[in-house]
């Protein structure tokens, strides 16, 4: 998910559609149903409304996931994990611009006319690239796979195409219900991919690892199932013409030029230690890693894309409406209060709390998280104001930003490789990062009309607030650092922290 931006009150309601055909999002399934009720008690405010609902099935579909987890890890070993560790990387970084990036533009316009145009154009270019994959796999499918160390996954690589074309069509579909804020519609249709997935994982293990490779394809293949059914009933669609596929090819032309070079150097980022950890240790090495990272990101990704999903919805209009200041603000606020208190935790007790829920052998991997808790609370309070780049079209700076992150973190790796000091590395990776993106947050603070204190008060705020918080913790660590007093005080801490959050939640507008 990219960046996001808009203001906090709005003039229409987050469960309804722009110019939506009435039939759009009636009768709701049993999915549906289940993920209305995931969102649970449900505040005035129609920001916090609109987040609720998308956070209820982000939440309903990581849980699910989170559930079957302990079963799917039995049926499957590490290595299995590190051939889909390196399906998933590339095609994580492949998808970021299998439309060149046009689906981006979709909210953007002001007619659906116009953004039917881009849809069908992103569409076309997401089976060209698919293609030109298909080709690429066929003549140098063995030796990718051998330089990356798994070459079990030659066998394989042929669902490489298929990925890019079943991810290509969801995300476009799934920027079209963001326009028509059709947010019901998407957290239905994430916890429809993770049942899929889950159901072909479990399913069909016995057929070894490429369960797994066909229970992430499928399960995004069934997004854009679901989602691109709904959006196809708009008459708009069937109005689309070559003339109009042109002219907003040449209007959003800003998009492949930049965009796709800012999403490979971030999603490159992003994927490049799992494909690092496969070459160069193995692919059980890069297996271990994929399900580290995944436990520490997955609870703050839920509500982080969950408000970069709705303000990414609704962005266009507060440009258009010049309301981008108090936004950038307000959004900065909530994000600093909601990002502060995890990452004051593991700062805290990362690894007392990796060794308790995993066992002492996750010891270490808690160190790492006390030194990723700062770029952490960083990624997490800017990601979803990225989209910011987007929706102001300033596509080339964000080029010079990601040239910025992914240059201080390879430099970080490098550096640290050479010392063979892995905490190191790990801390200066945080550290790297942390640069970059406090960087990416002043430009936006700018940008948006907005002084750069804008940035310190919420942010210090924060700090207090979690600090207070976290007061039953550090005591315990400070008293009784070698007994079991600390999870007597991270519950107490915890409790603390969650009725923080549910009052700033439910007072949100």
């Amino acid at each position: 998910m990219k960046r996001a931006h808009t203001p906090l009150k709005y003039a229409n309601s987050p469960d309804k559609t722009i110019d939506a055909p009435a039939r759009f999002g009636q009768e709701p399934g049993l999915i549906s149903r289940l993920s209305a009720a995931l969102t649970g008690l449900r505040p005035r405010g129609t920001f916090a409304r609109g987040v609720g609902t998308l956070i209820g099935g982000t939440a309903g579909s990581q849980l699910l996931t989170m559930l079957a987890a302990p079963v799917v890890m039995r049926l499957f070993s590490p290595t299995d994990f590190g051939m889909l560790a390196v399906y998933a990387g590339l095609l994580g970084i492949v998808t970021v611009v299998a439309s060149l990036c046009y689906e981006l533009a979709i909210p953007l316009p002001d007619t659906h006319q116009e953004a039917a145009n881009i849809a069908v154009l992103a569409l076309v270019i997401v089976v060209a690239i698919s293609a030109l994959s298909l080709l690429i796999v066929a003549w140098a499918g063995g030796p990718i796979t051998h330089m990356l160390g798994v070459p079990k996954l030659a066998r394989y690589f042929w669902l490489l195409p298929i990925g890019i074309i079943m991810v290509g069509v969801y995300q476009v579909f799934n920027l079209w219900a963001l326009r028509t804020k059709s947010f019901s519609a998407i957290t239905g249709t994430r916890l429809k991919q993770s049942l899929t997935s889950v159901a072909i994982q479990i399913g069909g293990y016995s057929f070894g690892p490429v369960a797994l490779l066909v229970a992430h394809a499928a399960g995004q293949g069934m997004g854009g199932l679901s989602l691109g059914r709904a959006a196809l009933r708009f008459s708009e669609f069937r109005h689309v013409s070559l003339a109009g596929m042109a002219a907003t090819m040449h209007r959003y032309r800003h998009f492949p030029i930049f965009s796709t070079w800012a999403g490979l150097l971030n999603s490159g980022g992003v994927q490049m230690p799992s494909l690092m950890f496969a070459a160069l240790f193995g692919p059980q090495a890069a297996g271990l890693y994929v399900l580290t990272n995944r436990v520490l990101s997955m609870p703050l990704t839920v509500v982080g894309s969950a408000i970069g999903t709705y303000l990414f919805a609704t962005g266009a209009e507060a440009r258009r409406q010049n309301r981008i200041a108090p936004l950038v603000a307000d959004v900065y606020g909530k994000l600093a209060n909601i990002a502060m208190p995890p990452a004051m935790v593991f700062l805290l007790a990362g690894p007392n709390l990796f060794a308790f829920v995993f066992g002492e052998s996750w010891r270490e991997a808690g160190e790492f998280a006390r030194w990723l808790s700062p770029w952490l609370y960083v990624a997490f309070v800017t990601s979803p104001l990225n989209v910011l780049f987007d929706v102001l079209e300033r596509q080339r700076l964000e080029l010079y930003f990601e040239i910025l992150l992914f240059t201080l973190r390879a430099i970080a790796i490098i550096f640290g490789a050479w010392t063979g000091d892995v905490l190191l590395t790990v801390g200066l990776f945080s550290l790297g990062g942390v640069a970059a993106r406090v960087t990416t947050l002043i430009w936006l603070a700018i940008v948006s009309g907005n002084p750069i204190t804008m940035l310190i008060r919420p942010t210090l705020t924060a700090a207090a607030w979690s600090m207070a918080c976290s007061i039953p913790l550090a005591l315990a660590l400070w008293f009784r650092p070698e007994g079991d007093l600390w999870l007597i005080g991270t519950i107490a801490t915890g409790l603390l922290i969650s009725m923080r959050l549910m009052h700033l939640f439910h007072k949100a507008e």
